[in-house]
Formats: structure tokens, sequence, C-alpha cells
């Protein structure tokens, strides 16, 4: 059942992270309905629903929350959450009847969960953007890239998936927990720029100490250091080492027959460039295969560089199970693991349910009769 069992929450479908924090709520336990307009909204690029796997784990229910009974029987369902999740510019769900205030007046134990961007309030508070923008601002893009080279991004991981989805799961629960205890709910603000400000903390002391610089490509882990680097292969692909502390990094040069004393100290940045010129000659005399046998489960601290294709068949990931197939898709298990409280596989994405399909998603929330009577008024479709 998982460790978020007998916990209710309400999603009003969004893109990016809303769906994200659903989802892993979902994955461990908690029972999520989606709401989602009469017809299905573009969430991104266009592909099969079965495809859209941030909507696995929970249903969704078609209404109009813009017409009165929609917006009633969303009250009804919030009534009986412990929290909703919203991803909407700010105002938006306010100018629905919903906003914190409306839903608080229903349910005062509600635990409010908002998504965005920039924030609540602010200067950029209503601005369009998206994940690049928010990294961007929040100090972490610029770290990304080589020396000598534009910044890279990072897919969407930090500000959407990291800074924003992470960030208000855990801002729920902890929001769920206090009110527990004090019998309020309050509003959560989890904004992408603070989220990802947040995932920087450590680079701010290391920069404040002068261990790290803002130039890119010259520090430890931004691939200024040979002895934490991806390394093309004989084969053309690609391998990485991460040999950071002395010992793994003696363990490394070991494997790698190569005399420590052949090279100035680990930590000497200006001999990096130097160094990792060396190891690139080195590490393309032989195959990605060839490398694991010498290098995969040791100290050396080394991984081969797969594909999300690939990294299912690994041999470390079967025994762990960290993938899982459903509906046809491989794709990552519900994370983390937990050791008595384990969840049940997740159902696929829904379609939004409208006549029997509605009152099945309404199961969990409403009375048999409310869910008929809904029904015969037409709310349902």
């Amino acid at each position: 059942m998982g460790p978020l069992a007998g916990i209710k929450i309400v999603e009003l479908t969004g893109i990016g992270p809303g769906p994200m924090c659903a989802m892993l709520l979902a994955d461990l336990g908690a029972t999520v309905l989606r709401i989602d307009r009469p017809e299905p909204s573009d969430l991104g690029v266009a592909k099969p629903l079965r495809f859209d796997l941030l909507l696995r784990g929970r249903r969704c229910l078609a209404l109009d929350l813009k017409h009165p009974d929609g917006k009633a029987l969303a009250l009804r369902l919030i009534e009986r959450a412990d929290a909703l999740i919203e991803g909407f510019r700010p105002g938006v769900t306010e100018r629905l009847g919903l906003g914190p205030e409306d839903c608080f007046a229903r349910n005062p134990r509600l635990v409010y969960g908002r998504v965005t961007g920039w924030g609540q309030e602010g200067p950029l508070a209503q601005a369009a953007g998206h994940d690049l923008n928010y990294i961007a601002l929040a100090g972490a893009l610029h770290a990304f890239g080589r020396r000598g080279q534009a910044p890279t991004p990072p897919l969407n991981l930090i500000g959407d998936f990291g800074g924003g989805a992470l960030y208000l799961a855990f801002g729920i629960v902890c929001g769920i927990l206090e009110a527990r205890r004090s019998g309020r709910g309050q509003m959560v603000d989890a904004a992408m720029i603070d989220g990802s400000a947040s995932l920087m903390t450590a680079f701010h002391g290391l920069v404040a100490a002068g261990v790290a610089r803002h130039e890119r490509g010259t520090n430890i882990l931004d691939t200024g250091a040979h002895f934490y680097e991806v390394y093309e292969c004989a084969d053309g692909r690609w391998i990485s080492v991460a040999a950071i502390e002395g010992k793994f990094y003696a363990e490394l040069l070991r494997r790698l027959d190569i005399d420590p004393a052949e090279l100035r100290p680990q930590m000497e940045r200006e001999d990096w460039p130097e160094a990792k010129a060396r190891l690139a000659v080195l590490f393309k005399t032989r195959t990605s295969e060839e490398w694991r046998a010498l290098l995969e489960g040791t100290d050396a601290c080394f991984a081969p560089v797969l594909t999300t294709d690939e990294a299912p068949d690994h041999p470390h990931n079967q025994a762990r199970g960290t993938y899982v197939e459903i509906d046809g898709i491989i794709q990552p298990a519900p994370a983390p693991r937990f050791s008595r409280s384990v969840p049940d596989q997740p159902i696929p994405p829904q379609p939004p349910s409208r006549g029997e399909e509605a009152e099945a998603a309404l199961a969990p929330w409403l009375e048999a009769t409310d869910i008929a009577a809904l029904r015969q008024s037409g709310v349902l479709g």
C-alpha cells in the first residue's frame, strides 16, 4: 500500500513539476485524483497518453471548473482531501473560485500546494518562463558546461523536477504532518527558482571558501578535473570515472597501470588538463566493454555511460528492480524504497473519465448515493 496510504490529494492538471509531484506521492500510496478539462489539456509534446509517464498512478476526472456544477464538485472533493496540487500562474485558481481561501473555508486542514517558476510574489511572478529561465536566475545554469564553452542546459531536471516537483512533494508531506498536529492547513509556495537555489547550497559554500571558481570547467565536479570526467573509448562509447577521494584515485591509477610518480599531486589544478589529455588517449585504446571488465565494481569509481534504453538491462538495475514494466513500457520504479510499507505497482496513465468511469474514480471520495446523484444530474457527463 505504500507509506502514504490513506492520504488523499486533488491534483488540478498542469505540466511539468505538478504531475511529477503527484506521481511521486501516488507512487508511494497516496490516493490522487487528477482533475482535467472535459477536453484533455495539451500537456506538452504530443504523444499517446500511455507514454505520458508522469500521469501514472492515479485516476483522472473530466470536470469543467468554469461551470458552477464542476466547481461545486471540485470543492466537495477538496473538502475530503489532505492536500491539493496546482501549478497555474498566481491568481488563476482565485479567479476560478478555487484559491486557497476558498478551499480553506471548506477544509481548514487542507495543505494547498502551489508550484510555479517565479513564486507567488515578486517582480517576475506573472511572467512566463521555463526550467532554463529559473535555473539561470538561481545561479545554477552558469555552472554547467566545459571550460570556454557556453552554459549547457541539464535537461529540465533541476528546475522542473528537482527544484519544483521534489520540493513541492516534500512541502506537502511536511504540511500534512504539521496539520495533523495543529489541526490547521496552510499554503505551500514551491517556486522552482527557490528550489533550484536551494539545490545550489553546497556550491555557495565552496565558492565562498575559495574551493570552487565561477569559471566553468575548472572545478572538480564540472569536468575540470581529470579524475571526475567522461571519456570516449575505442568503440565510440563513453565511460565515467569519479575518483575524488585519494584512496579511490590511487586505485584508479593502479588499475590503469599508471605510476603516481608520473603525475603531479591529484589536486594541483594547473596540471589537470595535461592529466586529462593523457587519460583520454589511454581510454581510447580499449572498448567500453574492456574497461568495464577492468574497472566496474571496483573502488576506482567507474560506470559506463548508458542510454535510457540500456540502463534497465544493466545487471545492477535488474537485481534491484530499479525499472518496472507498466502497460508495455519500461520505466523507473517508485522510489525511494521502504522495508515494510511497499507500494503497489502504479497503474498506467488514465484518460479523463466520464460516466461509469467517473463513478469509479470518485468511489474512494464520495458515497455511492452522492455519485449516483451526480451522474443523474449530468455533472459526470
